[in-house]
């Protein structure tokens, strides 16, 4: 009889091999359908009036004028009561119009009129002085050991101020939601992260049975931890729709994506650290803060990755008027890690000393996964030819363009979520699984069907995945690098226990008890016995006329938690123009067994991207007089382009000490260390430190005026 375990490396077709994504076709032919190509029969548009203020009292909101604005067909107050309410950042919803066309809905919100009474506001990523009382709350304070006697023992103290802004997801597919109503059923066709989930939301603000919504998301253009809830907007699309009588899509414009869809938090830090002179590290003192709107960013635990034996933190948060935050991919760990690897690495060269040897010396503070992470730092050495490159920092070539190296390491958790799937086999052969969860672009799809086809001993073509719509079993939303280990495990549980039935009918066709069949090579076989077979068509045709049903939850035997990995950069500053280029970048990670090698080496390449994006490019800028965002758009908003990330190269770390530790999710670690590695390499090559990122050119130089390479 099968078993649930994951196969032995060497029984293993699919799992672990470069297996490209079943639904490439589908999304490059342009056949997938995202919300935005939903074009529902008799489909109206709607547009939201937001908040010109950040910070204001609403006194009142007359909808009448707009009500008779031509193609107009509902309006929709979305702050209730409307009278004596807050609006708290710019860009607030107020109130949302739908009509036959765009055009018609933006000009009916413009004759909303609404009577604003303005409120003080702060929307400036300042420290907790600046800001004062009213605006800042200190959320942590922690001492491990003695930090006065650490730093007694310290021969060598380095100290410095570094930090990362506000930056929004700016998802290539904006937010919103395609709602119609069938009869008292809500059917709603949303950018979701949560498919199974987000039902609730749309009951409970339309007071509806739960199951009188039907959410769908077949394929999504990213999400990056902001896209959870049904959002205010998707609320009010369904308003709208009950009031109209006809669908209506609401899918947010670019700049109120980038004002209003949430942001990651700020975070910045004034370091202490010290080191004796071998490079062994003895204290740790920050003062941290940094802000995510006018709600709790998090709290963070300095330093990262490394458990300084004498510690001193202390973090503060300062409340703004510009919106709320949302989890961003690793929510705090970026900005962790650039405050924590920018701090060592400067006290690395103030002791003259390697980054690498000096990242190794204290390798065991590092905790159980420090072995992991020697030998992920290792690799990487090698991969960067790092000890035929490093120099000690300033690059002393003659000329404006220096080179130089950084170096990060890095954690995540990523257990699995709670799933369920439901495996069917059709007495034709075929095979399908069904979950409620969703793929992001992140391959989600393809390891469902390489782990039901692994276990069925099919090709994956064999299977059928059906997911991305809430009719199915239910399945967590994907966030948290939760998605891989959660559909896994329930996936091949419930295949495992369809199998096991298909067993169990055609065991005595082939002479033998259920529990001495295997499945391999597209037939039900005797083990040890493999000229007593069954083609799989045979197999399946002994069901008759009834299919077999498998069902299967997560499982924690099948995954588990806690990856880590190291990253290294190679930068190439010109110190005329202050342009950063990234020359290569090298990325080692694990996470346990690796499903799909190719989807997994995928995911790391995209985080590193995203890396280089926040590295040097991405800044939400407000303006501190009118509390506006002044760059909400893809202009003034900048990303990396394909040019701009120079030369990624991705090693998995696999085999005995990772494989036996089950699925671990992996989207969001890697993402977490190209920010600091860039840092440091730029530090590297220019011979002093930028201290805040992105690394822009007015930055860059501005550090050379300090006493860089220049």
């Amino acid at each position: 009889m099968a078993d649930y375990h994951w196969p032995p490396a060497d029984k293993r077709s699919l799992i672990g091999k470069r297996i490209s994504r079943i639904d490439g076709p589908w999304k490059s032919s342009g056949r997938a359908k995202y919300t935005y190509d939903i074009n529902r029969p008799g489909l109206l548009y709607g547009k939201m009036l937001l908040s010109p203020h950040a910070h204001a009292r609403v006194v009142s909101v007359d909808t009448g004028e707009a009500e008779k604005m031509p193609g107009v067909k509902a309006v929709h107050v979305i702050l209730a009561g409307a009278a004596n309410l807050e609006v708290k950042w710019a860009g607030q919803e107020v109130a949302a119009v739908a009509a036959e066309s765009e055009e018609q809905a933006r000009d009916a919100v413009k004759r909303i009129r609404v009577n604003y009474e303005a409120l003080p506001f702060l929307v400036a990523d300042t420290d907790p002085a600046t800001a004062g009382d009213k605006f800042t709350k200190v959320y942590s304070e922690q001492t491990d050991g003695d930090p006065a006697k650490g730093f007694e023992e310290a021969e060598v103290v380095s100290e410095g101020e570094y930090g990362v802004p506000v930056i929004t997801h700016c998802c290539l597919e904006t937010h919103g939601t395609v709602a119609e109503w069938e009869g008292d059923t809500l059917n709603v066709w949303a950018s979701t992260q949560n498919v199974s989930g987000i039902g609730q939301e749309f009951s409970g603000a339309l007071q509806i049975p739960a199951n009188k919504v039907h959410v769908v998301c077949q394929v999504m253009g990213g999400g990056f931890g902001s896209k959870f809830q049904a959002d205010t907007w998707g609320i009010a699309a369904a308003h709208l729709a009950k009031k109209s009588g006809r669908p209506v899509k609401m899918m947010l414009e670019r700049d109120q994506e980038l004002m209003v869809a949430g942001a990651r938090p700020s975070m910045h830090a004034h370091v202490r650290a010290g080191a004796k002179k071998d490079g062994t590290l003895t204290a740790w003192q920050s003062d941290s803060w940094g802000t995510g709107g006018v709600g709790d960013a998090g709290t963070p635990n300095l330093p990262y990755i490394y458990r300084v034996p004498n510690r001193r933190s202390k973090h503060t948060g300062v409340l703004t008027n510009i919106g709320p935050a949302r989890a961003w991919r690793a929510p705090n760990h970026p900005q962790m890690a650039l405050i924590t690897m920018a701090a060592l690495e400067d006290l690395a060269a103030k002791l003259n000393m390697d980054p690498l040897d000096f990242f190794l010396k204290n390798i065991e503070m590092t905790g159980p996964r420090a072995a992991n992470y020697k030998e992920e730092l290792l690799k990487a050495a090698e991969m960067m030819d790092w000890k035929k490159k490093w120099h000690p920092r300033g690059d002393k070539r003659p000329g404006h363009s220096k080179r130089g190296l950084g170096i990060s390491v890095h954690t995540w958790g990523g257990r699995g979520h709670a799933s369920n799937c439901q495996a069917t086999i059709h007495p034709d052969g075929s095979a399908e699984v069904a979950l409620g969860s969703q793929d992001l672009g992140t391959g989600a799809r393809t390891i469902i069907g390489i782990v039901a086809a692994e276990t069925y001993g099919l090709p994956l073509e064999g299977v059928k995945v059906n997911i991305g719509d809430s009719h199915y079993p239910p399945s967590g939303p994907s966030g948290g690098s939760t998605t891989s280990g959660g559909v896994s495990s329930s996936t091949r549980r419930a295949a495992t226990d369809a199998l096991n039935q298909l067993f169990e009918k055609v065991a005595p066709s082939l002479g033998a008890k259920a529990e001495q069949l295997e499945a391999a090579g597209g037939k039900i076989r005797v083990q040890g016995n493999p000229s007593k077979s069954l083609t799989w068509k045979q197999a399946c045709a002994k069901l008759g006329a009834s299919p077999i049903i498998g069902n299967g939850k997560t499982s924690p035997d099948l995954m588990s938690s806690g990856v880590g990995g190291a990253q290294m950069s190679e930068v190439e500053v010109d110190t005329e123009t202050g342009i950063v280029r990234i020359v290569k970048h090298v990325a080692v990670q694990d996470c346990g067994l690796v499903l799909d090698l190719k989807t997994a080496e995928s995911q790391v390449l995209g985080a590193c991207i995203m890396g280089v994006c926040y590295a040097l490019y991405e800044e939400k800028i407000m303006d501190a007089f009118t509390g506006r965002c002044l760059n909400p758009n893809m202009e003034f908003y900048k990303l990396a382009g394909i040019g701009d990330v120079g030369e990624i190269v991705v090693h998995m770390m696999t085999g005995p000490g990772y494989d036996d530790r089950g699925v671990i999710g992996l989207a969001e670690p890697p993402v977490v260390s190209p920010g600091a590695a860039i840092s440091n390499a730029v530090a590297n090559a220019i011979g002093v430190r930028v201290p805040e990122l992105p690394l822009t050119p007015d930055r860059v130089l501005a550090a050379l005026e300090k006493g860089g390479a220049a």
